[in-house]
């Protein structure tokens, strides 16, 4: 199985350090993100990945050009000209994808310890085109999904603010885990291009697709912020 990383973001969350590098770049317990989620990806056998990159991109193919690319297969989406965001990333990297075999997509900034052998096979038994790791924790955004855990709409903690697929019969608050098991067939059903986010796709495609949540109880760290750094540092040594 292929892994896509979302390495390209510009993490203006984590200045002044995204100031002179890439936020993939950024360091917990002195190891950088990237090399992190590879060798965890590693871990459960995935030894082949797409990362796309864009901001301070040169510094992270030099950084996998130095470590010998953790002895893995890596092809670079190379989005320099324009930052695509998750969707339209996932779009511009479709050449490397789009070979008839589920993949996953994982975003660098993301620390876990999710069963990721779990989440295949979960995936597999469904056969929806896409599983999305959820969990329920504080987050400011929530997708909401009924009791068979099809996703049936999105919710700004916030503002109050939903977007549904029908009315909302008690549905279950889970948030994004940033991981999301993918069957090519996708690349057919997604209508936008040019840059976009992939969630926008997804919830247009609740209201005539089947898109099921995986729910985890696993360690989850967004590292985009400085102080998220120091809580991710207490979990990954």
């Amino acid at each position: 199985m292929k892994a896509l990383i979302f390495a390209a973001g510009k993490g203006t969350r984590l200045k002044p350090f995204t100031d002179h590098h890439p936020k993939a770049l950024a360091k917990v317990n002195g190891i950088p993100l990237l090399e992190r989620n590879i060798q965890y990806l590693k871990s459960f056998g995935i030894k082949d990945f797409v990362i796309n990159i864009h901001h301070f991109g040169d510094q992270i193919a030099e950084f996998l050009k130095k470590n010998n690319n953790f002895n893995c297969n890596i092809e670079i989406s190379d989005e320099t000209n324009e930052l695509l965001e998750t969707g339209g990333g996932l779009i511009f990297a479709r050449r490397f994808l789009d070979h008839g075999e589920d993949f996953l997509i994982m975003n660098a900034d993301i620390l876990t310890n999710i069963n990721i052998t779990d989440l295949v096979n979960y995936h597999k038994k469904i056969k929806d085109f896409a599983t999305l790791a959820v969990s329920d924790r504080e987050s400011s955004r929530k997708l909401l999904f009924n009791d068979e855990l099809i996703l049936r709409g999105w919710l700004n903690v916030q503002t109050g603010e939903q977007r549904l697929a029908e009315f909302n019969k008690g549905f279950k608050a889970l948030a994004f885990s940033g991981v999301h098991c993918i069957n090519p067939s996708i690349f057919e059903k997604i209508k936008r291009t040019g840059k976009f986010s992939v969630m926008e796709e997804y919830l247009d495609l609740m209201l005539t697709e089947q898109i099921h949540g995986f729910v985890h109880d696993s360690i989850l760290i967004d590292v985009g912020r400085p102080e998220s750094v120091i809580e991710a540092e207490k979990h990954f040594k």
